[in-house]
C-alpha cells in the first residue's frame, strides 16, 4: 500500500472511532440535560439559565444556541442533573423520620422567593434536600451552601449568612432561616405558606436554580 493510501487510511479510521466517542458525549450532555416541554409538542434539551418577567432563558444543549420564550409556550420542565459527579440529591440523612410527605421545588436564581405550596405550622420540623449551582454576578458560582468566605452584606436578607445562598421565609414574614445545604430538622418559628430564596440583594444578573426536596 502506497504512503498516501496508508496515511488516507489512517485518517479513515480515526474518525471513524471518534465518531462513537461524540455520539456517547452528547449522550451524556442529554441524560444530564433540563428538557423543555413546549406546547407544540416539542421537547427541547438543555439547561434553564432564568425565568423573569413570564419569560424563560434557556440554553439548548446540542446547539449552544439560547432560547427566550413566554411561559405560554411552556407546558413543563423536566429537570437533571447540573454536574455528572454530583448525586441527584443528596444523600439521605441519619434521623429523618420516615412517611414524611415530600415535595420537589425548583428555586430560580433571579427570582428573590418561590412559593413552595407548602403551608407550615409553628413548631413544625421541615427537612430539606438541596443540590445544584447558580450563577451571580461576573464570574461567581455558588451551592446551596453560598459563596465561601462571603463578606457581610447588610443589603442581603441575611446580611450575616453568605450571598447566593438557600434560604427561606414563612408568609410575608422577614423572620429569615438559613437552609443551606444542612439536612437536619429545621424547626418552623410561624406558621403559614413557606418560600424558599436566594441570599441576595440584586437578583438580575443571576441565572441558574437550586433543586430542593422539603420533607414535611
Amino acid at each position: 500500500m502506497a504512503i498516501r493510501e496508508k496515511e488516507a487510511f489512517v485518517k479513515r479510521s480515526s474518525t471513524l472511532r471518534a465518531l462513537p466517542i461524540i455520539a456517547l458525549l452528547l449522550l451524556v450532555m442529554t441524560i444530564d440535560a433540563d428538557t423543555l416541554v413546549l406546547r407544540d409538542g416539542r421537547r427541547v434539551q438543555g439547561q434553564l439559565y432564568a425565568v423573569q418577567n413570564g419569560v424563560i432563558d434557556f440554553q439548548e444543549v446540542q446547539t449552544g444556541r439560547m432560547l427566550r420564550l413566554s411561559r405560554e409556550e411552556v407546558t413543563s420542565i423536566d429537570f437533571g442533573r447540573i454536574d455528572r459527579n454530583e448525586p441527584a440529591y443528596p444523600q439521605t440523612q441519619a434521623g429523618r423520620p420516615r412517611g414524611l410527605r415530600e415535595r420537589q421545588i425548583m428555586v430560580v436564581a433571579n427570582v428573590q422567593w418561590s412559593d413552595t405550596g407548602i403551608d407550615v405550622q409553628s413548631g413544625q420540623n421541615v427537612y430539606f434536600g438541596a443540590a445544584g449551582e447558580i450563577r451571580w454576578g461576573a464570574n461567581r458560582r455558588a451551592g446551596p451552601n453560598g459563596e465561601e468566605n462571603s463578606p457581610n452584606n447588610p443589603s442581603r436578607p441575611m446580611p450575616n449568612r453568605a450571598g447566593a445562598s438557600l434560604i427561606g421565609r414563612v408568609g410575608d414574614s422577614k423572620d429569615y432561616f438559613f437552609v443551606g445545604d444542612d439536612r437536619g430538622a429545621i424547626r418552623m418559628r410561624s406558621a403559614g405558606r413557606l418560600y424558599l430564596g436566594i441570599n441576595d440583594d440584586y437578583l438580575q444578573d443571576n441565572n441558574g436554580y437550586f433543586r430542593v426536596i422539603v420533607y414535611y
